[in-house]
This record gives C-alpha cells, sequence and structure tokens, in this order.
C-alpha cells in the first residue's frame, strides 16, 4: 500500500471506496459527519478509526486534487507545485515554488 493518495477531482462513488481502502490500511477513516460539495468535486473529512484524535480536532479535510501522504503516524497534505499553464516562454525557467496556504490541524 502506497504511502501517497490522491483524492481527484469531480470524484465518485469508486474513488471514495479506494480511498476508505487506503485509509483503513494507515488507520484512519472517512468522517461520515461531514460532507462539501464544491465545483471541483466533493471534499472529504478523515480521521483516525481508534479515535486518538482531541475533542476539538475534527481531523483533516482534503479537497480535490490534493494529495495526502501517511508519514507512519499522520496524514498530512503534501504540498502542490504550481502548475504550467503551457510551455514555457524560450530562454525562461519554469518555477519549481510551492504552493502556501494555512495550515489546517492534523490528529497527532
Amino acid at each position: 500500500m502506497g504511502s501517497t493518495y490522491t483524492w481527484p477531482r469531480g470524484a465518485e462513488a469508486g474513488d471514495s471506496e479506494e480511498l476508505e481502502r487506503w485509509l483503513a490500511g494507515h488507520g484512519w477513516e472517512i468522517d461520515p459527519t461531514v460532507f462539501m460539495a464544491g465545483v471541483l468535486g466533493p471534499a472529504v473529512q478523515v480521521r483516525r478509526i481508534d479515535g486518538t484524535c482531541g475533542e476539538d480536532d475534527g481531523g483533516l479535510l482534503i479537497l480535490p486534487g490534493e494529495t495526502v501522504g501517511f508519514d507512519g503516524e499522520r496524514i498530512r497534505v503534501h504540498p502542490r507545485a504550481f502548475a504550467s499553464s503551457g510551455a514555457p516562454a524560450q530562454g525562461r525557467a519554469v518555477s519549481t515554488a510551492t504552493e502556501t496556504r494555512p495550515r489546517r490541524r492534523v490528529c497527532r
């Protein structure tokens, strides 16, 4: 079982089942009490199966198109590289900077 999983944009029931299997292999599950839909597809809230998340910590929200990784203890969102909008102009370097955004809580 791989250590990363990409939640696809426009995810369907089969994608949810695949994510559930991947999460279960790492001791996590989809939180069935949270549902969020958007233009790019559903977002998924995940939590530890054993309930070790604190009462104030709801787990991790995975947005459409995000890749998450399991580091042996917790699941985190991997930073995304900026996508190129086509072929770079000749003589220009393509940026490899990563996107930054507010940090989200992770269960420990």
